[in-house]
């Protein structure tokens, strides 16, 4: 007999426990609990098969079907399980706890492994993620304009043990046009939302914690919709900091970037920059005047965020003015005024 365990369960058990994912490699590529292993029932060619099969002759010629295509490829499946599996156990799942799932936990016990599948499947899993991270916890949303040095003070304050989910680590991506230079390919936007309820459920509730103000996408990854929108009605401590103050550090963080690509960077803003100060950012960059093409950008990326700041429904919205670049001297000013919010 099949042993089912609802989503709670289920990741109680994952702590410990290693995870199959029975579904097509598409699937698992599009999104996946993190830290899970894909050992697919069907390749992405045979499910396709397999469902037309299902939808025009019904449930046993899929079966039929499913088992020319599997039989020969049965054993590597249980090896894989084999080889992942800790203490004899294994957590499996599929899309909806069906068929598949059932399959390879049937084939899984044949090599003594104890499996428990996830009911509902991984739709399950997805619907617990989103309504978890709909939920509203004591938020405070770090802004000001781009060169303050906003994630390193979240993770110097995280360093200290304060709360703090790294909305841009997450999405490896650094928010702004020139946010993919120097980092690792971007999850997708449903793989962004597994990891960040991932980091969410460690957080003590009845404590704050801390994001960076950001837009509703970081690149090409948009922040699960119900999230974003409690962002906007939490508190906002806005650092605010001279732009010759930030100058310096964007220099140090993007100047060792080929020309090339800090030129692609400036053309993906070239709209909303305009085609003279377009022309005069590129100039900067082939010519090496690289304080000079940021203040270029950074005048485009002020005015935004101002814009974007004053629509925020926030009641609370606290400037922090500094005169330095020191990550913990503004740190602790921050966190002063946090400590004076009233939740």
């Amino acid at each position: 007999m099949i042993k089912k365990i609802d989503v709670t369960r289920f990741l109680e058990l994952s702590e410990t426990m290693p995870i199959a994912d029975v579904r097509s490699p598409s699937e698992f590529n599009s999104g996946h609990i993190p830290g899970a292993v894909n050992i697919p029932l069907f390749e992405d060619n045979e499910r396709e098969v397999v469902g037309i099969k299902y939808k025009k002759q019904g449930r046993l010629p899929a079966i039929l079907e499913g088992l020319k295509h599997t039989g020969p490829s049965l054993r590597s499946k249980l090896e894989q399980a084999l080889k992942i599996t800790k203490d004899g156990k294994l957590l499996v799942h599929c899309w909806r706890g069906g068929m598949r799932s059932e399959a390879m936990a049937w084939l899984f016990s044949l090599g003594d492994i104890e499996v428990s599948v996830l009911d509902g499947g991984y739709k399950s899993y997805r619907h617990h993620v989103l309504e978890s991270l709909a939920e509203k916890r004591k938020m405070i949303v770090l802004g000001g304009m781009t060169g303050s040095s906003k994630t390193h003070i979240l993770r110097y304050l995280n360093s200290l043990g304060q709360q703090v989910i790294d909305l841009e680590r997450l999405a490896n991506h650094k928010g702004s046009a020139f946010g993919a230079l120097g980092q690792l390919p971007q999850p997708t936007t449903e793989q962004f939302g597994n990891i960040l309820f991932t980091d969410w459920k460690k957080l003590n509730r009845e404590l704050p914690f801390w994001v960076e103000d950001e837009s509703r996408n970081i690149g090409s990854v948009f922040i699960p919709d119900i999230f974003y929108l409690n962002m906007q009605d939490m508190p906002v401590i806005v650092l605010v900091m001279d732009v010759n103050t930030r100058i310096p550090r964007l220099m140090k963080e993007y100047s060792t970037y080929p020309p090339e690509a800090l030129k692609q960077s400036v053309l993906k803003i070239s709209k909303r920059l305009g085609g003279d100060k377009t022309r005069d950012a590129i100039n900067a960059v082939e010519t090496g005047d690289f304080a000079k093409a940021i203040e270029i950008v950074l005048c485009y990326y002020d005015k935004a965020y101002m814009f974007g700041l004053k629509k925020k429904g926030s009641e609370d919205i606290i400037h922090v003015n500094v005169d330095t670049d020191d990550i913990e001297s503004n740190a602790l000013k921050i966190s002063d005024a946090a400590s004076k919010l009233k939740w």
